[in-house]
């Protein structure tokens, strides 16, 4: 079973079309990262799950079910903008808005200190939350966000305004929710984080969906025919090895040794190139280059919006 299916989704505003046509699956137990630039439609997609808003056109599934008021309860979302009320002290708050999932009072105590006890907040209980940092409040948000169990999270930027180490917190918490059985819904520009946790992505650009897939699959079918090469010899050697069919993109010095990223012309092999190569240099080390998601994310939308000219 899925987690959730969007099914041709249309939503306009006045004169603008925010999503044309949408359609993206997200399959039960995954991380998914929904991309795409600023204004995309990614933000309108994320808000018709939440019942925010609704579709003009389509049909939206959670769990096999069409999407009724009722899984408000099974969704945990945290928006990009930041929401707490200011002036309340952080525990106060933590229990109301745990409350508002439907969760009571004890059982929501008792989860919230286990969880303030994780992020070693415990200290900010009765605090006011005016007082906090802006990494702080975050961690607060996190936690009122995923406190019911929710079966489907939607974060929208979770790791905006966190330093190295509260990004790392809250990636592994999310990979643990995630093997505990959660289904996640990831909107970020964090392209690095896309390629650690995220099991499938769709891009969105210009209010249609322009890629969707596995992250591994999607990497493996944007890769061109490159390999990085560690060897032991000289550069001019390696270099001189190559012929016409290949391609020299960069040479790199190491401690003990030399690096090279080759890329193979038309109808060439590997094999051909460690034939070249294997009778002037000592081969350490052979590996496919493949593309990064960042990269892939630029070309995309960049051949999408030349598309559209």
């Amino acid at each position: 079973m899925n987690a959730l299916e969007a099914n041709h989704i249309t939503k306009t505003y006045a004169n603008h079309i925010a999503l044309d046509d949408v359609s993206i699956t997200v399959p039960e137990g995954a991380v998914f990262g929904l991309l795409g630039p600023n204004g995309a439609g990614k933000t309108s997609l994320i808000r018709i799950i939440n019942q925010i808003t609704g579709p003009d056109s389509g049909e939206i599934k959670l769990f096999g079910e069409k999407l009724q008021a009722k899984h408000i309860s099974t969704i945990g979302y945290l928006p990009e903008e930041r929401g707490l009320y200011k002036k309340m002290k952080v525990g106060e708050q933590a229990l109301y808005l745990a409350q508002l999932k439907g969760m009571s009072k004890r059982e929501a105590k008792a989860k919230l200190d286990e969880w303030f006890e994780r992020f070693e907040i415990s200290a900010w209980w009765n605090k006011k939350v005016e007082e906090l940092s802006k990494g702080m409040a975050q961690k607060i948000q996190f936690v009122t966000t995923v406190l019911h169990e929710p079966k489907l999270l939607i974060l929208d930027e979770p790791f905006s305004g966190f330093d190295p180490i509260n990004v790392e917190l809250i990636r592994s918490e999310l990979m643990r929710l995630r093997d505990q059985g959660a289904s996640i819904i990831l909107s970020t520009h964090n392209m690095g984080s896309v390629e650690e946790i995220c099991d499938h992505i769709a891009l969105i650009n210009k209010s249609k969906k322009v890629l969707e897939g596995g992250v591994s699959e999607i990497r493996e079918a944007h890769a061109r025919q490159e390999y990085e090469i560690r060897y032991k010899g000289t550069a001019i050697a390696f270099a001189n090895a190559l012929w016409t069919n290949f391609e020299l993109l960069s040479q790199g010095q190491e401690k003990e040794s030399q690096s090279a990223v080759v890329r193979l012309g038309d109808k060439m092999k590997l094999n051909d190139l460690l034939r070249a190569v294997v009778d002037h240099v000592e081969l350490l080390d052979v590996n496919r280059k493949l593309p990064s998601m960042n990269d892939i994310f630029i070309q995309t939308v960049t051949q999408n919006e030349v598309g559209h000219e």
